[in-house]
């Protein structure tokens, strides 16, 4: 059975337009069952490569004003314990590691958003507080350390005195730290060891059948009953003219970014070749400079020694000068005793 490939922006964006599917997909991820989904509206979406700029690339292609970061927002409520929560679902997806600055300045703008509070009676007081937000992020590439193609990010409140885990939800907490999912799209390969890999595995980049990586080939009878509307969503899509011709367009903006990457570390390594010549440019200045100052230093040097020499030889000279002419003194002296002995 062939499917559309969902790690193409538009095949995800697709899939998870479906509320039911989405609602299916989501609660797989994170564990709980959401009995009420709702796509955020269209000023929290950001789409990759459909959003025109009048920026252009070396072979004139249009390049989007949001290169690699695909974005979605639903408002869910959760099923738990205590009742229905309300939480805000964000799902982000890329294909380069590059883009980690992205999702924080965007988790940051989820923080900061006031209509992502809502109004609560604590002590009596109404209050407004933060709607928790749980974060999906479907990555294209290996992260360094962990090898997990799915790894969950969840919160645990401990108390560091008695070791007690608190299992009770605080709005002070709820409100400023949230979980989060990872995919990790390189990692998930044909081991299907329970439902949510198999779930999963329409992203399984190891299945493709054609070189653009358009399609993926999958069974569907490997595919629990409650999770086929998936794949036939993905079948679907295969004959959604737009759908080819924006997959299309992702390849080119891919190959405009991989050609940007390129020159990009073309430009780092020849500013670093540039950085090290002028590092040793630098040092080889101050080597001459302090030949210079030494050069310098000992023709001062020897300049002092030369005036400390002529000062010596003059102060001898004069010593000399007077020796003699106190020699003559008394040889004169002498020459007048000798003088008046002739006489007497």
């Amino acid at each position: 059975m062939l499917i559309a490939n969902p790690i193409y922006d538009v095949v995800f964006k697709y899939l998870m337009e479906d509320n039911k599917i989405a609602k299916l997909f989501i609660s797989a991820i994170i564990g709980q069952e959401i009995t009420h989904l709702t796509l955020r509206p269209q000023e929290f979406l950001g789409e990759t490569g459909l959003k025109k700029s009048k920026k252009t690339s070396k072979t004139g292609a249009i390049l989007p004003t949001s290169l690699t970061v695909y974005r979605i927002d639903f408002a869910a409520n959760i099923k738990t314990n205590e009742g229905e929560k309300l939480v805000i679902i964000e799902i982000q997806k890329t294909r380069f590691p590059s883009d980690i600055m992205r999702f924080r300045k965007y988790l940051g703008k989820q923080y900061a958003d006031i209509n992502n509070a809502e109004e609560v009676t604590m002590g009596n007081r109404k209050r407004k507080i933060g709607i928790p937000i749980i974060s999906i992020y479907f990555i294209g590439y290996r992260m360094e350390f962990m090898n997990g193609g799915i790894i969950a990010i969840t919160r645990q409140c401990k108390n560091l005195i008695t070791n007690e885990i608190y299992h009770v939800k605080e709005p002070f907490i709820e409100s400023l730290t949230h979980d989060s999912f990872i995919i990790q799209i390189p990692q998930l390969t044909q081991k299907r060891r329970n439902e949510l890999e198999i779930l999963l595995s329409v992203f399984d980049q190891s299945i493709v059948t054609n070189e653009n990586y358009h399609l993926l080939n999958v069974k569907e009878e490997d595919f629990p009953s409650k999770y086929r509307p998936v794949i036939r969503r993905l079948q679907n899509a295969i004959s959604e003219p737009e759908i080819k011709t924006k997959m299309e367009m992702e390849d080119t903006l891919l190959d405009e970014l991989e050609l940007i990457e390129r020159e990009y570390e073309k430009a780092l390594e020849e500013i670093k070749l540039a950085k090290k010549q002028a590092k040793l440019a630098e040092q080889r200045k101050r080597y001459l400079e302090q030949q210079i100052e030494q050069e310098r230093k000992e023709k001062l040097r020897l300049e002092q020694e030369a005036e400390q020499e002529r000062k010596e030889k003059l102060r001898l000279e004069q010593q000399t000068e007077q020796q003699i002419a106190s020699l003559k003194e008394e040889l004169e002296a002498l020459k007048k005793q000798l003088n008046k002995k002739t006489d007497d």
